[in-house]
């Protein structure tokens, strides 16, 4: 089966963006979303949030650059499981808001994490 680096989607009328078939299991552990460092989106499964994120994000106390960090990521951060019937998560208004995102996306893997753009 072929890897899927890049989908586009239309989000519904309450704000939800269906993850394609092939990337549902990536998302098991569910699904972290974002401010990205631009005017896009960052989409993390929770586990790869969990093991390479959140460590990162509690360096040392006194570090402006981690603390800058922390507010990025962390300002309108969601978290929420990965609706399994239909593959479903909802994005908050306010980080569609910041991305410039109204109804399509597209998005991108970025390694271990994707980022959700306007189309």
């Amino acid at each position: 089966m072929a890897t899927v680096d890049y989908f586009e989607r239309k989000l519904d009328d309450k704000r939800r963006l269906t993850i394609p078939v092939e990337l549902r299991a990536e998302f098991a552990s569910g699904v972290v979303i974002t401010k990205g460092f631009s005017k896009y989106l960052h989409m993390y499964p929770k586990a790869v949030w969990d093991e390479l994120v959140e460590p990162e994000l509690q360096g040392n106390i006194l570090d402006e650059k981690v603390a800058d960090l922390n507010v990025r990521f962390r300002t309108g951060k969601s978290e929420s499981p990965l609706d399994e019937k239909q593959g479903r998560i909802t994005l908050e208004t306010t980080l569609l808001d910041y991305a410039g995102i109204d109804r399509e996306l597209v998005a991108v893997r970025a390694g271990r994490y994707w980022r959700l753009l306007a189309a």
